[in-house]
């Protein structure tokens, strides 16, 4: 006797594989902090905050059962990631109205995990850009170029309050990303060749981004590893910006950013193995993933090129999430018995 289908199943469930993918990012998280200092951990301990608050009061009034929903890691995971996108020394209230906002309008608005067709961290990154672009764009200098980053007294000082302790000067610890100051000095005509040259770019991108981004990588291919992602979503974001970023810097490499820079001096990385591949906005077919990352890798390049905004990963993400109905449609896989099927 053959019993009812499925034979097998994964023993992880929802709040480990959640956990598990934080886990993954916790090299990143210390080495951003080894970089870039201790703001990013505040802003963490605030978004997890406001991601748990906010969620048992809408389960509440939604009438669910809070302890179930708020234990399955959904909520930190949301916070965790929108929080890496948000600069170290921001004010507090960016971090909270934007986990909250993402939250309400990204999840709960739609009836919670599972039924939301955009990515909730997305949501509340490109609400925050959009609506405080002043706030969004103060990144911290790197350490290297600072001598040492603010304390913990000051980072919370700055965070809190905004103004700083000691001799620090806002102005002389915030700049732009290393992806910002190309565009920019690109738009006046500056060569690549003299932009490279300064002191906030490394070895393969901006100096500590590069290796936060190798952190990031690190943590991808363990989740990859351990199953909890496949290949498709993140080989095809970074394959298609890859290409896509070779073939222009190939016809003009003085006006053109390099592949490499594209893949560590930005959040291709983060987008492509922790948030293009959320398994509740991507697609679900094998050929629906290539085609949903490479278009995620392709409008990240047009967005960063071409666009107002010097990165692009969630406007990407949010474009492909509208498509992914559409691809899941035309990429779903024949079934057994259809009509050309030889027997």
């Amino acid at each position: 006797m053959i019993n009812s289908s499925p034979f097998t199943h994964k023993s992880i469930n929802l709040s480990s594989y959640m956990g598990v993918v934080v886990i993954a990012l916790l090299p990143a998280l210390f080495t951003y902090i080894w970089f870039f200092g201790l703001g990013i951990a505040v802003h963490m301990l605030i978004g997890i905050t406001t991601a748990l608050v906010t969620e048992t009061i809408m389960l509440k009034l939604r009438h669910r059962p809070a302890a179930s929903f708020i234990t399955d890691n959904s909520a930190i995971i949301t916070a965790v990631l929108l929080v890496f996108c948000i600069p170290s020394f921001a004010p507090w209230w960016i971090t909270f109205i934007g986990v909250a906002f993402a939250m309400v309008f990204g999840k709960h608005l739609y009836g919670g995990l599972g039924y939301n067709p955009f990515n909730p961290a997305m949501i509340g990154y490109a609400m925050l850009l959009i609506s405080f672009p002043a706030q969004m764009t103060a990144w911290s200098a790197p350490a290297e170029l600072l001598g040492n980053t603010p304390n913990f007294i000051s980072t919370l000082q700055i965070i809190f309050s905004g103004s700083i302790l000691d001799t620090h000067l806002f102005d002389a610890i915030t700049m732009a990303t290393p992806l910002d100051m190309l565009k920019t000095q690109l738009g006046l005509e500056q060569d690549m060749k003299t932009i490279l040259a300064q002191p906030v770019f490394g070895i393969m991108a901006g100096k500590g981004w590069e290796w936060v981004n190798i952190a990031i990588l690190a943590g991808g291919l363990w989740l990859m590893y351990k199953r909890i992602i496949n290949w498709h979503i993140p080989v095809a974001v970074l394959g298609s910006l890859f290409v896509m970023a070779s073939i222009f810097y190939l016809i003009d490499p003085q006006a053109y950013i390099s592949p490499v820079v594209h893949l560590f001096g930005g959040a291709a990385m983060l987008g492509a193995f922790f948030i293009a591949t959320d398994p509740v906005t991507a697609s679900t077919t094998i050929k629906g993933r290539l085609w949903f990352g490479a278009g995620v890798g392709v409008l990240t390049f047009t967005i960063r090129t071409w666009g107002g905004y010097p990165d692009g990963i969630a406007f990407a993400v949010l474009l492909m999430n509208m498509a992914t109905p559409l691809i899941d449609y035309y990429t779903q896989p024949r079934v057994f018995g259809h009509d050309g099927d030889k027997s």
